[in-house]
């Protein structure tokens, strides 16, 4: 799937992803700002939460429940040093609960990953748009 949308449209753009069903394993790749938080929040909307949601920046995972006893886990390893950290926290234990995992900055957990997962690579468009590609 490819759209091009502004971020005004995000909460459409979180439909259109829900919609493809995506794996609950979901790494979002882009760069420094350029809107994963925000899509993060917005599809976290769009599957139940409605209690604020933030970054993990700084605690690396925000757990949130939704219906069902089931829970999202919003990842943000982009200040792990190595995977060793991730491993540390349990984030396989996470990884393989069957809930919805959002990873940012999945590219320094690459052999934690499991197979099964899908990907949303967002770039920032010169007219200032965003480009993104869900496979």
């Amino acid at each position: 799937m490819n759209i091009i949308f502004s971020l005004a449209e995000i909460d459409a753009v979180a439909d259109k992803i829900l919609v493809e069903n995506p794996k609950k394993i979901l790494l979002f790749n882009g760069s420094m700002g350029v809107g994963k938080t925000t899509l993060i929040k917005s599809l976290a909307k769009k599957l139940g939460i409605t209690d604020a949601t933030s970054s993990p920046t700084f605690s690396l995972v925000n757990e949130y429940q939704i219906a069902n006893n089931q829970y999202i886990y919003h990842f943000d390893v982009y200040r792990l040093k190595n995977e060793m950290e991730a491993m540390d926290m349990g984030i396989d234990e996470y990884l393989y609960s069957g809930n919805w995992c959002f990873i940012e900055w999945p590219e320094n957990i690459p052999n934690l990953i499991p197979k099964e997962h899908s990907t949303i690579t967002i770039e920032l468009l010169p007219n200032g748009k965003r480009s993104l590609v869900l496979v």
